[in-house]
């Protein structure tokens, strides 16, 4: 029986502290948390049920392989790290890379994954001395418990990929299985962010899935190089999300973005639309294109969304971190709460993460924050 539906949610969120090369990292990483990651590829029923049966066909392996060959020629690194994490857990390369591909093996065989209402909400306000990011990170069910921390410090000899990085150091709360970038970040910048996915219908096979875009932002050093990430010249994003966004080391006011990028259409390079807002104003974002003009699948997602913004909307405009907890809290919406909890539902909030600018924390809950303490408060570590 797998681990998600014999010991409910746990109080616990692992962390590992490495340094190393991109191989080195991804290899501790695989090796500290390998029962984490095999007891997940056992689980996850879209790998077993879907990405692997399209992998097989003739289709899926084609997006497969044109995708890892555009990774191999503009991120060679990242495709390295997920080497040493598969090598680390003892588990198939071939895995790992599909947990990275998601819905888009399944695009050339005109199938969708279960049409589960998954996704996460976020807040950022800038309001009379506070300044505060929050975000639920919602997914399917059988991601609850299968989380950790990784704290990682990255030095190669040469610079590495399109963007020719040689240091990478942050913390980013990871899935088991998946890099760093995908969930809440900061870097040693003060790049923090935190992702909402968006379901496009039309993605793009072979060029860069989401997942490795938002991983190399966790190299960027200010909003120029953010930005040419997630156009990604020359090749462009397969997929689409939302990026909720801020320096800590800014100069002048607290300023937060929010990015909504959707997959590259008929060019070489993503869709980009960012929204910055400043004192007094706020961002509210769950999983719907709330600027774009693309379609998109998923209507149980789109439905979520609408119903989660709906529930913000009833509360005064958020101006404090004790606001922002109680709306990411909120289980008022029976069938789609902020905060999802209920026993037997496929999807779950694995945890709530609030960032604070002005005392330089990053706070993360285990369970509903209006209902209990941070399970730990990180500090936001950064250069001088």
């Amino acid at each position: 029986m797998p681990v998600t539906e014999s010991i409910g949610r746990r109080q616990c969120i692992p962390i590992i502290y490495t340094r190393g090369t991109h191989y080195e990292v991804g290899f501790d990483v695989g090796r500290t948390f390998s029962s984490l990651i095999q007891n997940f590829l056992n689980s996850y029923k879209c790998l077993n049920d879907e990405y692997i049966p399209a992998y097989e066909s003739a289709e899926g392996r084609k997006v497969y392989e044109d995708t890892l060959s555009c990774l191999r020629a503009n991120y060679p690194q990242y495709v390295e790290e997920m080497e040493g994490t598969a090598d680390g857990a003892n588990v198939p390369f071939y895995k790992i890379f599909l947990l990275h591909l998601d819905n888009v093996i399944l695009q050339p065989l005109k199938k969708e994954n279960k049409k589960l209402p998954y996704g996460c909400s976020s807040i950022c306000i800038s309001e009379n001395g506070q300044e505060i990011m929050g975000h639920t990170e919602d997914a399917l069910s059988e991601t609850l418990n299968h989380f950790y921390f990784v704290s990682a410090h990255i030095v190669s000899d040469k610079p590495q990929g399109k963007w020719k990085v040689k240091e990478e150091k942050f913390t980013s709360l990871c899935y088991a299985g998946h890099l760093p970038g995908y969930t809440m970040s900061y870097n040693h910048h003060g790049l923090l962010f935190s992702i909402n996915t968006l379901t496009a219908q039309q993605l793009r096979p072979g060029k860069t899935p989401r997942h490795i875009i938002t991983r190399a932002m966790l190299s960027a050093e200010n909003l120029y190089q953010v930005e040419s990430i997630l156009r990604d010249s020359g090749c462009g994003a397969a997929d689409g999300c939302s990026i909720n966004m801020t320096f800590l080391n800014q100069e002048g006011d607290r300023v937060f973005h929010n990015a909504e990028m959707a997959p590259a259409d008929k060019s070489d390079e993503s869709q980009l639309n960012i929204l910055t807002t400043g004192p007094g104003e706020s961002i509210l974002h769950c999983n719907k294109y709330l600027r774009m003009n693309v379609e998109e699948s998923n209507e149980g997602m789109q439905n979520s969304s609408i119903c989660r913004m709906e529930t913000f909307a009833k509360y005064p405009t958020p101006r404090t971190k004790q606001d922002v907890i109680n709306m990411l809290g909120d289980q008022s919406n029976v069938q789609y709460p902020v905060f999802r909890d209920q026993p037997d539902n496929p999807v779950v909030t694995l945890a709530v993460g609030i960032f604070d600018c002005v005392d330089r924390t990053w706070s993360l809950y285990a369970g509903n924050p209006k209902k209990c303490e941070p399970l730990v408060v990180l500090p936001l570590d950064t250069k001088k």
